[in-house]
């Protein structure tokens, strides 16, 4: 793969396994997120911190119009709809947790859609958003990070109004070692990498024969 600007990407080979990873990558957000919302009452996912913060509810009504505006024939059609508002979407005007979760998995239904349609040979085609030429990978590129960006921003609110009842969704404080530890485990032997440093073995101080002073 050769990319050549941020704006056109000229790919020498795309395979299924690299569109596999784009749907896996995308599942994982949407899993952060409806993990989330498991988490939390109506009334925690309607909370704002002050008037010029976003509460959940609008944070998720972003991120469906968002989706629903880029996503829609996205082959033939500019990313920028004529009928988004882009402005609406952070008015407080979802009043229920069901009604936010709906939204939600809208917003989701569109993209999963899309990545249907996205194989080998048109994963390098230009495609437009407010008028801007993309490639398709390219675009790709930029909502799985602007997905990643709001679902954090959903779990770190989450997170203060849960407190001490948060259910973490990674690897718990001061648990570092025991994650790494069970990774392991489900190793063979052939996989676990023995040379992770150039100076060290792995999990080890000892130096490697080559780079000790005679």
């Amino acid at each position: 793969m050769r990319i050549y600007t941020t704006k056109s990407v000229t790919l020498d080979f795309i395979s299924d396994k690299m569109i596999d990873l784009f749907q896996k990558r995308f599942l994982f957000y949407k899993d952060l997120g409806d993990k989330t919302f498991s988490q939390l009452n109506e009334d925690q996912c309607l909370w704002k911190y002050n008037t010029e913060s976003n509460s959940i509810t609008m944070i998720v009504k972003h991120i469906s119009g968002y989706m629903s505006s880029r996503w829609t024939n996205f082959l033939t059609e500019d990313g920028e709809k004529e009928w988004r508002n882009r402005d609406a979407e952070f008015e407080n005007d979802i009043h229920s947790k069901a009604e936010m979760l709906k939204d939600w998995e809208k917003g989701w239904t569109v993209l999963f859609k899309a990545l249907d349609q996205i194989n080998s040979e048109n994963m390098n085609q230009v495609i437009l958003i407010r008028g801007e030429k993309f490639s398709v990978f390219d675009a790709l590129l930029r909502q799985l990070a602007h997905y990643s960006y709001h679902v954090g921003q959903i779990v770190y609110v989450a997170k203060m109004l849960k407190n001490e009842d948060w259910n973490t969704l990674s690897i718990a404080r001061n648990k570092s070692s025991e994650y790494k530890l069970e990774l392991l485990k489900k190793q063979t032997p052939e996989d676990i990498q023995k040379n992770s440093s150039p100076v060290c073995y792995a999990k080890s101080s000892e130096v490697r024969d080559e780079y000790k002073e005679e």
